[in-house]
């Protein structure tokens, strides 16, 4: 399927404002791509499809990651939206084609992080976070914090960011949202 085709595909089957997302996060992936020097098309292309599984409703996340094979933390049970990512990355092979790695593990870990993130996975993460449709307390900071040039130091203050956001709420911290802030912690401290 070409990129058109995603598109369209992925405009009839998601909610109006939850596609002006995906679209909004795809464009600025691909600013974040110009900038950090990686694959634009596939930027745009993990950003158009990292919220495609947003077409179910948060009950029916469960069953769906089953029919996937996909494994269901404690963390996951407790909060069945954060099933979307790892939906989405299976639903862009099987509906959409996408047939690349990176792009399945940028979809895969665009809500929690993980460790051993690329730079793809860190844009699409990022990107997610201030693409303009996003308006919420903190968004024009972290907007701001976009133009600098260490991709590291970004993500570090996008997830201390969100880690906040989850401990305000008393909400579960999901384990690889650590892992991937320590990891970026430890090499940063080097």
């Amino acid at each position: 399927m070409n990129i058109d085709e995603m598109r369209r595909t992925l405009q009839n089957r998601l909610k109006k404002s939850r596609f002006a997302h995906s679209i909004g996060v795809a464009n600025t992936a691909v600013e974040l791509a110009k900038k950090f020097d990686i694959d634009e098309e596939k930027a745009y292309i993990a950003g158009l499809l990292h919220d495609c599984a947003r077409e179910f409703e948060n009950e029916q996340l469960p069953n769906e990651a089953i029919k996937r094979n996909i494994k269901i933390g404690d963390v996951e049970k407790n909060l069945p939206l954060l099933l979307h990512s790892y939906i989405g990355a299976m639903m862009a092979k099987e509906i959409y084609g996408v047939d690349d790695e990176e792009i399945f593990n940028a979809i895969w870990r665009h809500t929690v992080g993980g460790k051993n993130m690329t730079t793809l996975d860190k844009i699409i993460y990022f990107a997610d976070m201030i693409e303009p449709n996003r308006d919420y307390p903190g968004v024009e900071e972290l907007r701001k914090i976009s133009k600098k040039n260490n991709l590291d130091e970004i993500i570090l203050y996008a997830m201390n960011e969100s880690i906040k956001f989850v401990i305000q709420k008393n909400s579960l911290i999901h384990p690889d949202t650590v892992a991937a802030r320590n990891e970026i912690l430890l090499k940063t401290s080097k």
